[in-house]
């Protein structure tokens, strides 16, 4: 043997491909990967066009970009690294298994309709070329086609959902990220993750790092706050945007940054906190986000088409492209409506409440069908998820499973005194109408010489009158129902 030379045998390789479980602590993929002896090589591979008609959004883009970098710099301090390639994703696998001599490719399941067609697709071309593919749950505590009712079928309704889910409770084992990773230096390096141009070119994005650090570390120190904070009083705060009440883990959860069954057993740990109540209404709201995965896995025609096809008959009304960009600019005279849009246009994020009251004011005061609704936070939200966007959105168009019935509109004014009692929300993100006394805050038309006087460049009226609004959206639901 010559000098210098090893005699351990070469450990085979195996691609680790990076989707949206941006993560190392609870990486079943990753894990599966060291447990079989292999040397994993870390891919990302950007193939947008993959995802159909629901290609990421911009706002997404733009976190996933941070989210890439912070991961690739938590591998580097393991010793290994995070190699980023631009699809198509099948081809490049394929390449990469000739270059490097991979034997083996692990991945965590996604389960947007397009993606799990590609995915079965990529799995059985590998297979029969002899590689080994393995696939894993990363993102949910149950996956979709592991809960079904007492006829085999699946869930329509959330309680009784919730329900099965609790009756089978049982969170996976929180595993550590690995303290050091072996690196290989076979195949392609990749491509620089600028190549990948997901951040915005114009940086109109800057505001939104004031609010959010994207990544594995930024999801743990959220969960953190949130426990230390909000958590306690949850089920009280968790409709007031004029307070710090949520968790703000969405996109955290969604790009996979951190595990849900981690959150759920941190939680679990302050029920002896005398925190009970509020931990259950928490998980809950988790328990929504995995009906919304069931809902889209059983019935993945949803982002497109009313879940209900009643509604396939309802008279929308013509979309007006003056009014629906000032409803998407926050102009629509409705200070709670307006506040909501420009929070959104800011932060890339909007608080639950008040993305129902957005919602209903779009699709039944105006009566503008969800899906235009649907693709805005689509394009705007840090954490656009097909979904929780498809069943949010459906739920409160009246048109989805388990949804909220049309004939229930919410008054913006009502809610806006309800949960910003105060108008501090309002201020805060129309401040033009700051120096309002409070009550004017939430219909300012009711004083024009007044608003005049404070905000002469606000809308004077709403686009729709309040009564007016309710009224026509009604009349065509009385009609839909013959």
């Amino acid at each position: 043997m010559a000098a210098g030379q090893s005699n351990e045998p070469t450990k085979a390789l195996a691609l680790v491909w990076f989707r949206n479980d941006l993560r190392l602590d609870d990486n079943p993929a990753l894990q599966a990967a060291l447990d079989a002896g292999y040397v994993p090589i870390p891919v990302y591979i950007h193939a947008p066009d993959e995802g159909g008609d629901w290609a990421p959004g911009e706002a997404s883009n733009a976190w996933r970009h941070r989210s890439l970098a912070a991961l690739d710099a938590a591998l580097r301090t393991r010793g290994s690294r995070l190699r980023h390639f631009f699809g198509p994703s099948q081809a490049t696998l394929q390449s990469l298994i000739a270059t490097t001599g991979a034997e083996a490719v692990f991945w965590n399941r996604r389960y947007e309709p397009a993606y799990e067609r590609r995915d079965a697709n990529i799995k059985t071309t590998l297979r029969q070329q002899g590689v080994r593919v393995e696939s894993f749950n990363a993102a949910l505590l149950f996956e979709p086609w592991t809960v079904r009712n007492k006829q085999g079928l699946p869930f329509k309704v959330f309680t009784p959902y919730w329900k099965a889910l609790l009756a089978q409770w049982q969170l996976g084992l929180c595993i550590d990220a690995p303290e050091r990773l072996p690196d290989s230096d076979e195949g392609p390096s990749g491509v620089p993750l600028d190549a990948l141009k997901l951040a915005p070119r114009l940086g109109w994005d800057r505001a939104f790092w004031d609010d959010w650090t994207p990544g594995e570390a930024g999801a743990h120190a959220a969960l953190e706050t949130f426990v230390d904070g909000a958590l306690r009083g949850y089920r009280e705060q968790r409709d007031r945007p004029d307070r710090v009440g949520t968790s703000r883990l969405s996109p955290h959860l969604h790009f996979g940054e951190i595990a849900p069954w981690r959150v759920a057993s941190v939680l679990e740990r302050e029920r002896t906190a005398g925190n009970g109540a509020d931990v259950d209404g928490f998980l809950r709201e988790l328990g929504w986000r995995e009906f919304a995965h069931h809902l889209l896995h059983h019935f993945p025609e949803t982002p497109d088409r009313n879940f209900d096809a009643r509604f396939n008959d309802f008279a929308w009304s013509q979309v007006s492209p003056v009014q629906l960009a000032e409803w998407q600019q926050g102009r629509t005279g409705v200070p709670i409506i307006d506040a909501g849009m420009r929070e959104l246009w800011h932060t890339g994020w909007m608080h639950n409440r008040v993305r129902m009251i957005v919602a209903s004011f779009l699709t039944k005061h105006l009566r503008y069908h969800w899906r235009h609704g649907a693709r805005w936070f689509w394009d705007t939200l840090v954490d656009a998820d097909l979904a929780n966007n498809t069943l949010g959105w459906q739920w409160v168009a009246g048109t989805g499973a388990d949804a909220a019935p049309y004939f229930r509109v919410f008054n913006p004014v009502l809610q806006a005194t309800k949960f910003d009692p105060d108008g501090r929300y309002i201020a805060r993100w129309v401040p033009e109408l700051a120096d309002l006394p409070v009550p004017l805050r939430f219909s300012p038309w009711l004083d024009p010489q007044a608003l005049r006087r404070v905000a002469p460049d606000y809308p004077p009226q709403p686009l729709v009158a309040m009564g007016a609004g309710r009224d026509s959206a009604l009349a065509a639901y009385r009609k839909l129902r013959g």
